[in-house]
């Protein structure tokens, strides 16, 4: 290894340490979807990013999502697929594929993945132990009735809202030597499966665990300004204005309400992630620019 290369490596790890004694021992939970869920040399960058962060004494929590893979199931069975503001209409039929498909297929690849990398992986759904409790979840929609004031309240079926996270069973897990990988789904009252976004279900943990960063990886290098700049970091105000002059829009909208609720429920920061970007969650968490951008509660530097 030649001097200059020694001497990069040496600001790395130097850049590094602070995080690493600022993170160690505090929860981090990562949303995991988007390309790096897709793409192999993402998939492999993702899982050592992970193992490293467990290594150095941080807690770490991994929610899936699984849309994609559930979407090409469906169309094998020839089952159509159905949005109503952009949730997925999970009637029965469609509920198994979800439970099929997150917890019989994406789940386990994941915790193999990350096994496979030396790390202690253990899937779970939010069935087990209660985990993600849950509710119908009400949709309204604007009415296509003319002159009607009153929006249209419609049944997307199986698709839920969470009403409660076991805390007893996430610090079981959490405290222990393994990495809890969560499918999103939640049972209801009298046993009953919900689909639930699993952007929500990683924003709803972060904050029954009082994290201290949640990180959701995306296929965006994070918020954009006017000018299709990232904006490296934003308060709860400057996001609201965002939003209110249309600059976050669309599909970032439902993230960004995530990022929002978690701030305001108790996590320190939330970070959109670009997760093409080769090992996202280490220049993240362990370098002073970060990757994406983060939200907070108030203004402040990199953490």
């Amino acid at each position: 290894m030649t001097a200059s290369k020694d001497n990069i490596t040496s600001q790395v790890l130097i850049e590094a340490l602070p995080y690493i004694r600022q993170f160690h021992g505090t929860t981090v939970v990562i949303k995991y979807g988007g390309n790096a869920m897709t793409e192999a040399a993402l998939k492999d960058s993702f899982a050592a990013d992970v193992v490293l962060m467990k290594l150095v004494g941080i807690n770490v929590v991994v929610v899936h999502g699984g849309g994609p893979q559930i979407g090409k199931l469906l169309s094998r069975l020839n089952i159509e697929s159905e949005f109503v503001n952009g949730m997925r209409v999970t009637d029965s039929a469609t509920m198994d594929v979800v439970q099929m498909v997150l917890g019989g297929l994406v789940n386990p690849d994941i915790v193999s993945l990350i096994n496979t990398h030396g790390g202690r992986a253990v899937g779970v759904t939010g069935k087990d132990g209660n985990l993600i409790q849950a509710e119908k979840m009400p949709m309204t929609i604007a009415s296509n009735n003319a002159g009607a004031s009153e929006p249209e309240i419609i049944d997307i079926g199986h698709v839920g809202s969470i009403t409660n996270i076991q805390i007893d069973v996430l610090n079981t897990l959490v405290q222990s030597e393994f990495i809890p990988v969560i499918a999103p789904v939640g049972v209801g009252k009298d046993g009953e499966s919900y689909n639930i976004n699993a952007d929500v279900v990683a924003g709803a943990i972060a904050q029954a665990l009082n994290a201290e960063k949640l990180v959701l990886l995306t296929n965006t290098p994070g918020i954009l300004d006017a000018d299709k700049t990232t904006l490296s970091s934003l308060n709860k105000a400057e996001v609201e204005a965002l939003i209110a002059d249309g600059t976050i829009s669309e599909g970032m909208l439902p993230k960004v309400d995530c990022a929002i609720d978690a701030v305001s429920g108790g996590v320190n920061s939330v970070t959109i992630v670009d997760g093409r970007v080769p090992h996202a969650l280490l220049l993240e968490v362990f370098t002073d620019s970060g990757v994406g951008t983060q939200i907070l509660n108030r203004q402040s530097d990199h953490a």
